[in-house]
């Protein structure tokens, strides 16, 4: 399918939906029509009688109510607001290098360019339709006193309508692909979406675009729970009315969104038809990069009520440490001496922590302005400032747990502080024995001795380990964890000013990046938690940063990889061995009290 067959294809479907507005729209017409015809037999002196005249009243009286019904979800379906996607906007004074680059590929296309140019925190890109009035900005108030001036107003603000209902889409590019590919590279993958542009311009696209996403909006302003009684009866109404459109255009707008793109693909074949098979390993590298930055790096920040304010530069350095590891991946960070498209902005920084600001709005659903509770942090910062913290935070919140559980660690003659918050404790409680059913075979040593000096674990022989405390303290750390989100501040779940948001706040996280942790992986995070406390205040350990991992624990400068697994079966079948061994081998003490936050 070429250019003009997707066009054709695409504009048939929207002269299909535009049908199904005009089925509507006889549909309301028709009562009064049938009212008038009845009428005017009246003035002919046919259609003469009592059942004629009464058949008239009821028609009038069926064609008025018909008529204020379609009025009224004609009105909601214009005046609704289409829903538009939140984006860090670009003003082209902030970044003209990239709007040339765009005006110039819209060029070689052959298509308008696009109207402006906005940021969004994901790896994605496309065209954005905000000709509703509800997403254009007022006109600038008229300050000048002359009244002949004045008088000009009414006719400046309908052009500036005008002007809108024809502007062209806005382009929506995503920001990790602004820092990590290079400049040909970000034009080879915009060429197919300013494309797009060409077919968008068609009257007939725009009309039933229009129309599907004035239906859309109805249907959510339907939808909305805060209503009256009245109204909320009345929106029912035009609900129904919306949805038995929208049923009724799905496979037509689909088709003729389907038909854009291939036309878009198609015109775009004859720019950078190389480099675009580069640029698209290049988006798929850089999508695996972001998602592993979200949620192992960010996430916990964001829980710690943090947020990196450079995200975006972050993916860098992800996708370099996966360049570094993966063989396949090698060849990328050659590419890396190339210009970056951040270049094509004139202060990179600050639109990065823009856009990092909202994918937490968006993924984890913080508030819209930084605060005490809500503070940014810098890469340089985050082993201290995150990583460390999040760790004492977790091992003090699993010792309050063990207080709540009467578990207590065996005082020694030269330690009198039995509750001491010591990795020991935790350990004596996840591994106290448990006579076993089965004989098991003889092991050695039948007695292993952790420290002398402050307390001792006796394994004897015919016995074993379960997991039964374990899931008691899980559920108690879930329980608090529980406890300690719904007393967070109202301003972490994500409200912001009511009149500069772009998005229903009340949904935020739009897009959550993981769902809820269950009680074991809550339990080995805080076990590994403490483990890590113990190291750092007994062993030297460092907190660090794995870009692709996360928070990471560093020994000598190097990270402890091999932590995880020995503190799973700890956990999970109660056997200590595993992780004793590790702390002899790194000379990490147990038995010594860890700082807590």
């Amino acid at each position: 399918m070429g250019v003009e067959a997707g066009a054709q294809v695409a504009r048939s479907r929207a002269l299909a939906v535009l049908r199904i507005r005009s089925r509507a729209l006889a549909v309301a017409l028709l009562p009064a029509a049938v009212a008038v015809v009845l009428w005017a037999g009246v003035s002919t002196g046919h259609l003469v009688g009592g059942g004629w005249h009464l058949a008239r009243w009821i028609t009038s009286g069926a064609a008025i109510v018909v008529l204020l019904a379609a009025a009224v979800i004609a009105l909601v379906v214009a005046r609704s607001r289409p829903a538009m996607s939140p984006t860090v906007p670009i003003a082209e004074e902030s970044a003209p290098d990239l709007y040339h680059l765009v005006r110039d590929l819209a060029d070689r296309l052959g298509v308008p360019a696009p109207s402006a140019i906005a940021l969004t925190p994901d790896c994605d890109s496309w065209l954005e339709d905000r000709t509703h009035r509800a997403h254009t900005p007022p006109p600038a108030e008229d300050r000048d006193e002359i009244s002949g001036v004045r008088g000009l107003r009414p006719a400046l603000q309908g052009q500036h309508r005008r002007a809108a209902a024809t502007a062209t889409p806005v382009l929506v590019i995503g920001s990790p692909f602004l820092w990590w590919m290079r400049v040909g590279e970000l034009r080879a993958v915009l060429a197919p979406v300013v494309a797009g542009t060409g077919p968008s311009a068609h009257p007939d696209i725009a009309a039933a675009r229009r129309f599907v996403r004035g239906l859309d909006a109805a249907v959510a302003v339907a939808a909305a729970p805060q209503r009256g009684p009245v109204s909320r009866t009345a929106l029912a109404g035009v609900g129904w009315v919306a949805r038995l459109l929208l049923r009724g255009c799905r496979v037509h707008a689909a088709e003729m969104e389907r038909g854009v793109a291939v036309a878009a693909a198609e015109r775009a074949q004859a720019v950078d038809y190389g480099l675009r098979i580069v640029a698209q390993e290049q988006v798929g590298l850089a999508y695996a990069g972001w998602d592993r930055l979200l949620t192992r790096v960010a996430l916990p920040a964001w829980r710690m009520g943090r947020w990196p304010a450079r995200l975006d530069a972050g993916v860098v350095a992800a996708l370099t440490e996966l360049s570094r590891r993966d063989r396949l991946a090698e060849g990328f960070t050659s590419r890396l001496g190339e210009r970056p498209a951040c270049d094509l902005l004139e202060e990179p920084g600050a639109i990065d922590e823009a856009a990092s600001l909202l994918a937490a709005r968006l993924f984890h659903g913080g508030p819209a302005e930084p605060g005490p509770d809500w503070a940014p942090v810098d890469w340089q910062e985050y082993p201290e400032e995150v990583v460390d913290r999040k760790w004492r935070t977790d091992a003090a919140r699993l010792h309050r747990v063990l207080d709540t559980l009467g578990v207590h660690r065996t005082a020694t003659p030269t330690r009198r502080e039995a509750d001491a918050p010591t990795l020991s404790r935790v350990m004596n409680h996840l591994t106290t024995p448990q006579t076993s059913q089965t004989p098991q075979p003889p092991q050695s040593p039948a007695r292993e001795t952790v420290d002398a000096e402050d307390v001792e674990y006796e394994y004897g022989d015919g016995e074993r380990v379960g997991s039964e405390r374990s899931e008691a303290l899980a559920a108690g750390i879930s329980a608090e964890v529980a406890r300690e989100e719904a007393a967070a501040p109202a301003g972490l779940a994500g409200q912001g000013p009511a009149d500069t948001a772009v998005w229903d706040d009340g949904a935020l996280p739009l897009f959550p990046l993981q769902p809820p942790r269950t009680g074991r992986e809550l339990l080995a995070d805080h076990v590994t938690a403490m483990v890590c406390c113990a190291a750092m205040d007994t062993a030297g350990a460092t907190p660090g940063l794995d870009w692709l991992d996360g928070p990471s624990l560093l020994l000598n400068g190097e990270r402890a990889a091999d932590l995880g697994p020995r503190v799973l079966t700890l956990i999970e079948t109660g056997d200590p061995a595993p992780l004793e061994a590790w702390l002899r081998t790194t000379g990490v003490r147990p038995e010594k009290p860890v700082r807590l936050v």
